[in-house]
Parts: structure tokens; sequence; C-alpha cells
């Protein structure tokens, strides 16, 4: 692969009428759907974050997408599919519970591990039996692995460890000249990664907490266990996307603080106060509750709101973008406020302590 190539940057309006169809045919989608079947990797919007696609059913396309965001060859990836009728090309045996979410919510943020077929390139799964799925609710995603013609295996596009994309500048930053072609549809909506379930299990285990939450799908099928491999230290073989890796990490140090509200604000304004003796630029991942009171504090150089604790869709919006902020304006060490794990919440905490990289205190 050539790292030094030239990125094409393709804008596409994302305007709420153009549908899938009316998307094919627009010279930009045609573009990179062309490239795609030629065995590069393009980066794309989902209603999650900003995906790096190559085609899953060649392992010479898809080590394309190690090479560019430097990931490590047994992390697995996530296959998206198009259409329904793409399934069959990828999995087999579909469990009826699976039937039963990929019915309540694809497309949608939520990706279905099911046994895989032999088109899937070994390298997608990391060798293993099974396959994650999803069928992404983007109209530019749709429109261009139906034009491709084949199921794209997709991490987030950036460096491996970085901060998720929810934008194609964030794209470009991480990956210019490392991939052959961006397409530019605007900002993400949900912000952080698909839900990651096992239904080759019974009960049915989430492997990585995202968009859809535990409560709606045991609305659906019942009882949902998690899998505890998606905390931070977990050393068993990764079954899905971020559960052995730290990940989403900004370039400054993180630390998380929980507890009671003063005394962990207490705390955090003497780790800042210690880390600014040390010649450091701190900065502060707040709440838009706490945004007024760490305004009026000297220890804090850089202040960053995710949003409301109230408002778990905006934090999860908003919580890639602002880490990256951190890096932008060079922050070197970084407190972080915690949040509920109620709902979103469970997938804004297992971002967050991946970003941390363990680095959590309880006071």
């Amino acid at each position: 692969m050539e790292i030094n190539q030239m990125t094409k940057v393709w804008s596409v309006d994302n305007d709420v009428e153009n549908t899938v169809e009316k998307l094919r045919s627009c010279t930009q989608i045609v573009d990179a759907a062309h490239l795609l079947r030629d065995g590069e990797v393009v980066a794309f919007p989902t209603e999650t974050v900003y995906g790096l696609g190559a085609n899953a059913c060649s392992n010479e396309a898809v080590e394309k997408i190690f090479l560019a965001k430097g990931r490590p060859s047994d992390n697995p990836l996530i296959v998206h599919i198009g259409a329904m009728e793409q399934l069959s090309s990828v999995a087999q045996d579909i469990p009826a519970k699976g039937k039963q979410l990929m019915d309540a919510f694809w497309p949608g943020p939520l990706t279905i591990i099911l046994p895989k077929t032999d088109r899937v390139a070994s390298l997608v799964t990391a060798g293993l039996a099974s396959v994650g799925v999803r069928m992404p609710d983007h109209p530019i995603a749709l429109a261009i692995i139906e034009e491709a013609g084949v199921p794209i295996a997709a991490p987030s596009a950036n460096r491996s460890g970085r901060p998720s994309p929810t934008t194609a500048a964030h794209v470009l930053t991480d990956l210019e000249g490392r991939v052959a072609g961006v397409l530019d549809g605007g900002a993400t909506g949900v912000g952080v990664e698909s839900t990651v379930i096992d239904v080759t299990v019974d009960p049915p285990i989430i492997l990585r907490p995202g968009g859809i939450t535990r409560e709606q799908m045991e609305a659906v099928i019942g009882t949902v266990a998690l899998d505890p491999s998606f905390q931070v230290g977990a050393v068993e073989t990764p079954r899905a996307p971020g559960m052995k890796y730290t990940h989403y990490a900004p370039e400054g140090e993180l630390w998380l603080v929980t507890g009671e509200a003063g005394q962990a604000r207490e705390k955090m304004r003497d780790m800042l106060r210690e880390a600014k003796q040390h010649g450091q630029k701190t900065g502060v991942l707040a709440s838009e509750e706490t945004l007024s009171y760490w305004k009026l504090q000297p220890e804090a150089d850089v202040i960053l709101s995710v949003g409301s604790q109230s408002d778990l869709e905006e934090v999860a919006q908003r919580l890639y973008a602002v880490l990256r902020e951190f890096d932008e304006q060079k922050v070197q060490f970084i407190v972080g406020e915690t949040f509920t794990r109620d709902g979103l919440g469970m997938a804004v905490m297992n971002r967050l302590e991946k970003a941390a990289g363990g680095r959590i205190l309880s006071v």
C-alpha cells in the first residue's frame, strides 16, 4: 500500500430529500464505489462515526485498512451491508433473536455477531468463526455500499487509538495521504460507535455498548448479558472492536474522577494544580452543569463541555470532538467528570474509560 498517496475528497450534500437511490447516481458516490471495487479504502459517514471502508471479501483490500490505521490485525472489523439481500453473503444460520433485533433496529447503530460465511475475508474476523454485521442508518453509507455491490468492512476512520472521527476534517487530520478517498457528508449524529451484541450465545451478550441501549434490546428479546471484557485491562481474545486495546484517547493524559460531586471537584483541582506546577497545560472535560464553576478556577487552562448530565445523547454526540479539541489546543493533562451508566451512559462511560486508559480515581 502506498502511504503517501493522494487522498481525494468528495463533498456530498446530506439533504433529507436525498434518498439512497438518488445518491447512488451522484458522481461522488459512483467514483468512491469504483475505488472500493478496485480494492482501495475510502472513508464515509455513518450515523455513528466516519468509517474506513474496504471490500470485506478481499484480504488484500482489508489489509489496507490495518495499514492506514496502524491497527493490530487481531482486532476484528465490522462488516456493513446496504440491504438485507447482502446478509446471506457474509452470515449464515441466523438465530431467531438476531432476526428480531434486525427487525427492530436495522438500519441503525447495532452490530450483531453471527456465524460467518466463507466469503468473508479472514482478516476481517481475525480468524474467528463469527462476524459482526450491521446496516448503517445513513443514506450516504447505504448508497456507497449498494453502489459498490460488495459488503464493506469498516472500522472508525481514525489512526488506531485516537478519538473516533465525527467529521471529515477529523478523518483528514488522521489519515490524509493514507487512504484513497474521503466522502464528506457533514457531522455524524449518534457520535459513539454501534452497540455490539453476540447472538450466537444465549442469553445474548453485549460486547461493546453503543447507540442502542441494553434496555432497548431487552424490550425486544428479553434478558441481555454484559461481557466484562469491554472494560479496560481485559486480556482475552477480542470478539469485537474496542474490547482489547486502549481507544479514543487524546494525546494528553486523561484522568476520570468519580465520587461525591464536591469532593470530586476538589480532587480534580488538586490534580490540575500539581500538573501546572510541573509546567503542563491543563484541561477539564466538564458537563454543562459545572462549566461556570470551572471557568472561575485558575488551575484549568482549557475548559470544554461535552453537554448536560441530563442529555446523554448530546454528550455522546460531542464526546470525540471535545477530546480532539484538547489535542488542537495542545492540552497535556486533563481531568474529566463521569456520567451515569444508565441507558446511553453505559456507552459514554465505556468510551471515557477507554480514553483514560484505566486512569480512574474514586473519592
